[in-house]
């Protein structure tokens, strides 16, 4: 899903190249997927509520903190560059899981993914200008069932810390993921073919 331009497009057009790509996001998972697919990126860590709106559905909810993370960095960047952001969430029976407050924490989202099945959801937004460019990606994911003391040895290596629904797939919970379906790097935290998609609809040039 896409929202509709605003402004000019800043990108020029099919084709056309920008000055600069940057990446809005403290996430190094981000920048390392940038890194693979050969696409150079400046990046800027912005500073955004991420708390969740009363009511807010998921995909909204992560739409509008990708957004947001774009236009915070907006005013430090020349204008003619494209910024990109994202927001990932694991959604699980309509509640939505972030990132965990503490060990606990990430010990019971654990104990509650494992064994069932699970919605991972990244909301991408492309800024070019006044134009923002979004789209949701949703990937389902299951999860082997994992013992009290998997769990416990799992956190306690810190890898759950600053990840939503405290996992990471590329990491030490990927054996226990026995099947996914969707994208592998939206698990990640940026599927690459959505953000290619987004790039080359305002006009940068993906190398």
């Amino acid at each position: 899903m896409a929202s509709p331009p605003r402004g000019a497009n800043c990108g020029g057009g099919a084709g056309a190249s920008v000055t600069e790509l940057i990446l809005a996001s403290g996430s190094p998972r981000r920048r390392e997927l940038l890194q693979t697919a050969g696409w150079p990126a400046r990046v800027l860590i912005p500073e955004v509520d991420e708390s969740q709106g009363n009511g807010e559905a998921a995909e909204a909810y992560v739409l509008r903190l990708a957004e947001n993370k774009a236009r915070a960095v907006q005013p430090r960047v020349d204008p003619a560059a494209v910024i990109l952001a994202a927001d990932t969430c694991v959604l699980l029976e309509g509640e939505v899981m972030g990132k965990p407050q503490d060990e606990a924490d990430a010990r019971a989202m654990l104990g509650r993914l494992q064994g069932r099945e699970h919605a991972v959801l990244t909301g991408v937004c492309v800024l070019c200008g006044e134009r923002a460019i979004t789209a949701v990606e949703r990937t389902r994911v299951w999860f082997a069932p994992l013992s009290a003391v998997v769990i416990a040895a799992y956190v306690a290596s810190g890898e759950a810390r600053d990840k939503a629904g405290a996992y990471g797939i590329q990491g030490r919970a990927a054996p226990y993921i026995p099947r996914i379906e969707g994208c592998y790097f939206n698990v990640v935290g940026l599927p690459l073919a959505t953000v290619r998609r987004l790039l080359q609809d305002v006009g940068y040039t993906v190398p």
